[in-house]
């Protein structure tokens, strides 16, 4: 029987900075075949190590709005005077190829994204607690105490959206975290509505 997918599955992931989720991301696609890391557009210069088209898409403002104005954009926002957002083009592309699509946002592009796609799976990463959290971003060496303080305080505010979300992951160890969204990600395929064209099959309906 062929379990081949007719439309890829739109994730959105997201969770207060310092959580882990770059490292979650980074062990789930390396277990997990036809899923793709959308990676947004910035007006923003490029930082130090940073790659075109890794990191970020880097473009100019004019071109950013150009995206804006053919309406090509799932969703963005103004940070700092410079654009961030998502192009529905290529998650289109991705989506129809049936090509699992993921993006790493957060609340606030979420919202937008739910509004746009309510088919959409979506998954908020916690720490295994506060402390943890405040451990982790600490650890890092890269802020300073007046940064860490408000990243802290960022992800109290953040945790009050998680009710709009779809499912809740612990990141209390990387493999248990990525387990748990492999089990989501399994579950969203068995989905009635995303085997249609194998049960019709089945039963020539």
């Amino acid at each position: 029987m062929n379990r081949d997918k007719q439309r890829g599955q739109l994730i959105v992931l997201s969770g207060p900075s310092g959580v882990g989720k770059s490292t979650v991301i980074a062990e789930l696609f390396s277990q997990r075949k036809n899923i793709h890391f959308s990676v947004s557009y910035t007006t923003r210069a490029p930082r130090v190590g940073e790659q075109d088209g890794v990191n970020y898409n880097f473009v100019t403002r004019e071109e950013f709005e150009g995206m804006i104005a053919r309406d090509e954009l799932l969703e963005y926002a103004e940070y700092v005077n410079n654009y961030y957002g998502t192009s529905m083009k290529v998650i289109e592309e991705k989506l129809e190829a049936g090509v699992d699509v993921l993006l790493d946002i957060e609340v606030q592009g979420a919202a937008k994204v739910r509004a746009r796609c309510p088919d959409a799976l979506f998954i908020f990463i916690i720490p295994p607690s506060f402390e943890e959290l405040s451990r982790r971003l600490h650890g890092r060496h890269t802020d300073s105490e007046e940064v860490i303080a408000g990243r802290l305080a960022k992800a109290k505010e953040e945790s009050t959206q998680i009710a709009n979300y779809d499912y809740l992951v612990i990141n209390d160890k990387v493999s248990n975290a990525v387990r748990e969204i492999e089990a989501i990600l399994t579950a969203a395929q068995c989905r009635v509505k995303n085997r249609e064209m194998i049960y019709k099959g089945v039963f020539a309906l």
